[in-house]
């Protein structure tokens, strides 16, 4: 019997669907699945009359394999990755792969890499965003690494991604190297995290439509049609405007009875935790994640709504005025996201000496993947006319768009906050790019208040950078200083 050019270990939904992917693209994929009668339904359905080979052992996945064998586990993040790794290591040889293609956290990925590694075995840990469509038609694939595994998953991986047409007609794979150890799941949970921020904006957006315009899912529609022909065109654009149109079997929209109280698996949470713990502005992904917690307290907002007053949304009187303004904010605060999304991956390269490919990661996300849109072009355009360019504001086509549409974001913010219609992400994005661009911010106070009293010292704007000082404000608090954490 033949080889098989790579395992697969869990057929669950993205599993089975990377599998037939594969064999789609004439790569033999040999199967294994803890449930093993999963593996005989998935030959006798889905994959009947495929290459897909079966295997009932780990023993005999390993044994179907080529060299250097292949073996990617599609399986639950956490503790069952390590016990799959666990009894996967006795039956390999040295230059053997394991990939980890679920959303794992990238620091498991750094130990992970470094454990095989010690053990003469390389390790990716890779992203694959796209949901099950994507899985089976082409997803967007991040890997990331031991740099050695790369030439070996190359051609499949490359492969099965979504394609993006260049202008000359060619085509370029959603997916390329991202970097070492836990880069590729780090770039993963980032672009999670910036879906987290593209679905509040848009739902922000939907929200000042209904109380703000008073109009109907069947209303809003079109207009979310006409966003996606422009700068605006985006998978979940798209399926916004498809989600508005759909109708429950009593012919009413059906996101009219959906209940509003979001859910979430944690990997924005993730993004946040990590862009605290660097130090990095990442206020609108941090906002989406808190809207959604405090979405989910459903019965506390019911019983606030009974005796808690404020502003009352009332109509807007120039429906087609506002919707123009509306697009624009919703764009300028787009542009803000992927700009803190960046200005973390470059804290993050620093911090774990990855070399990431910045226009790279563009591209990957260009198809295939949840927040795939046409603006992406535009940051792989940004980063391959500036390789070092250090905010995307400071690229003449982002800095051009955002300084055309602040007057209409402005003006949306505002009327939000007239009507007490909610815009968490919209206006914290607003607030990122006026500090941004302010040269110069009230810190100095918080500095002083902080030296008064904690003693935590201070740095003057007479004196080079880098000298700290301290003031006794009260006459009687003695010149001890404490620590100082020094970001960036």
């Amino acid at each position: 019997m033949s080889k098989a050019d790579i395992g697969l270990i869990g057929l669950a939904v993205m599993g089975q669907n990377l599998v037939l992917n594969m064999n789609d693209h004439g790569f033999t994929v040999a199967v294994f699945n803890r449930t093993t009668s999963k593996v005989d339904k998935f030959l006798e359905n889905g994959a009947k009359g495929t290459q897909v080979i079966g295997t009932h052992s780990l023993e005999e996945l390993v044994h179907s394999l080529k060299t250097p064998r292949r073996v990617m586990l599609m399986v639950q993040a956490g503790k069952a990755v390590d016990d799959f790794i666990e009894a996967l290591i006795p039956l390999l040889e040295a230059g053997d792969i394991i990939i980890d293609g679920g959303n794992s956290n990238y620091n498991d990925s750094i130990r992970r890499t470094s454990y095989l590694e010690s053990k003469g075995l390389l390790f990716i840990g890779t992203g694959v965003s796209g949901g099950e469509e994507g899985a089976r038609f082409g997803p967007s694939i991040m890997p990331g690494g031991s740099s050695a595994a790369w030439e070996h998953v190359k051609p499949i991986f490359q492969s099965i991604a979504a394609k993006v047409t260049r202008p000359d007609g060619g085509e370029d794979p959603c997916c390329d190297w991202v970097g070492e150890d836990g880069a590729g799941h780090y770039v993963k949970m980032v672009h999670n995290g910036i879906e987290y921020g593209d679905m509040q904006l848009i739902s922000e957006a939907y929200h000042l439509m209904r109380d703000g315009l008073g109009m109907t899912p069947d209303e809003m529609q079109p207009v979310f049609t006409e966003w996606n022909k422009g700068k605006l065109d985006s998978y979940l654009i798209e399926i916004t405007r498809d989600i508005l149109g759909y109708k429950d079997d009593d012919g009413q929209p059906i996101v009219n009875k959906i209940l509003d109280a979001a859910e979430q698996k944690g990997t924005g949470k993730w993004t946040g935790i990590s862009a605290l713990d660097m130090g990095i502005p990442l206020t609108l992904v941090v906002e989406a994640v808190f809207a959604r917690a405090l979405s989910a307290l459903k019965d506390e907002r019911v019983a606030a709504s009974k005796v808690l007053t404020g502003s009352k949304p009332t109509i807007i009187s120039d429906k087609q005025a506002f919707l123009n303004d509306l697009q624009e904010a919703l764009y300028a605060s787009k542009l803000m996201s992927y700009t803190q999304g960046y200005m973390l991956f470059r804290a993050a390269a620093k911090e774990y000496n990855w070399n990431l490919n910045y226009g790279g990661i563009a591209l990957m996300w260009r198809g295939g993947c949840i927040i795939r849109s046409a603006f992406l072009g535009k940051i792989k355009e940004a980063f391959d006319t500036n390789p070092e360019l250090p905010n995307l504001l400071l690229d003449p086509y982002f800095k051009e768009q955002v300084l055309s549409a602040q007057s209409a974001w402005r003006r949306v913010v505002v009327e939000a906050v007239r009507q007490g219609i909610p815009v968490p992400t919209m206006s914290s994005a607003l607030a990122f790019f006026d500090g941004y661009r302010n040269a110069s911010l009230p810190a100095n106070l918080l500095q002083a208040q902080r030296d008064y009293f904690g003693a935590h010292t201070y740095q003057r704007t007479d004196k080079p950078r880098g000298e700290y000082f301290h003031t006794n404000w009260t006459g009687h608090g003695g010149d001890v200083t404490s620590t100082v954490w020094k970001q960036g």
